[in-house]
């Protein structure tokens, strides 16, 4: 089940190095979450944003994983979809085959909006 529901398209997902991996994603202002987040004027809100992250790092790995920690997480710029509907995530993952350790730093265009680290376990 798609928790978000259409609430973005994962448009490629490359790796980049070692355990590197840059996202683009595009979010979908018309969907039902931003008529309460908030009326004429949308923000992505930030649970979004980290879900986000852990469905892309999950498709990376191809296995389920659940949210045990986050640290560090620091919302730096609003993500207006009507604005900025593309969004990059650059992800540095790291596992030791029973937790994942992602550190993300989401961007539009030369604006960091999010950088957190989180610790996954597998499911």
């Amino acid at each position: 089940m798609d928790i978000l529901n259409g609430f973005y398209i994962l448009n490629s997902c490359e790796n980049t190095g070692e355990g590197t991996y840059s996202a683009m994603i595009t979010l979908d202002p018309a969907h039902q979450i931003f008529s309460g987040h908030f009326p004429g004027n949308p923000v992505a809100p930030g649970v979004c944003m980290m879900q986000i992250v852990k469905d892309v790092t999950e498709r990376i790995l191809e296995r389920k994983l659940f949210l045990t920690s986050a640290n560090n997480v620091k919302f730096m710029a609003i993500i207006n979809p009507d604005a900025t509907p593309v969004l990059k995530l650059d992800l540095d993952i790291k596992s030791d085959g029973e937790q994942v350790k992602v550190k993300n730093v989401t961007s539009f265009g030369e604006t960091i909006a999010l950088k957190m680290s989180v610790n996954y376990k597998f499911i």
